[in-house]
């Protein structure tokens, strides 16, 4: 795994646009998808988050090809609901880890959770914490078996929809 860098840019936006819908329910409107990516996922929001010193994100690649990316945010948001859930400071947020679906079973999930973990204890940080969509059963697995347990709820704008999402917190 390494930091991604400005050349990285389409790709990440890329990887971004194909693995996000990956996460949501079926529930989930294509158009609140579409907003989300536009607002969130873009190349020019992905300049904006490499260039901010409280993230960092790293790319996950196989034969050169990028595969999937995490980012790590330093602290805890302003969401009352997080801060109760979220005890242990100083904490990093796994704000994004996606891989693309030609890749999941392949090690690069597990291999990119412990670069994000080893770069947040590099960080000093006390704990983890992540959001993670109530019925995305699959990805609480993959969570708990790293040691996220869920701490509290929180919930999500997604598009004109309000998501419930798990807030699950590790010791980092």
């Amino acid at each position: 795994m390494t930091a991604a860098v400005a050349a990285d840019l389409h790709e990440l936006a890329d990887v971004a646009a194909q693995t996000f819908p990956l996460a949501c329910p079926a529930s989930v409107s294509a158009d609140n998808v579409a907003a989300f990516i536009d607002e969130n996922l873009s190349e020019d929001r992905f300049r904006d988050y490499l260039a901010d010193p409280d993230r960092l994100v790293l790319a996950a690649r196989h034969d050169g090809r990028m595969v999937g990316y995490a980012m790590l945010i330093r602290g805890v948001s302003d969401d009352d609901d997080v801060r109760r859930a979220v005890s242990v400071l100083p904490a990093i947020e796994l704000s994004k880890m996606y891989v693309l679906s030609d890749s999941h079973g392949a090690g690069v999930s597990a291999a990119l959770m412990s670069a994000a973990l080893e770069r947040a204890a590099k960080l000093q940080a006390g704990s983890v914490w992540l959001g993670v969509n109530q019925k995305n059963q699959r990805a609480q697995k993959f969570y708990a078996k790293h040691g996220f347990a869920i701490r509290g709820t929180k919930t999500f704008q997604l598009g004109d929809a309000t998501e419930n999402d798990y807030v699950m917190v590790r010791p980092a």
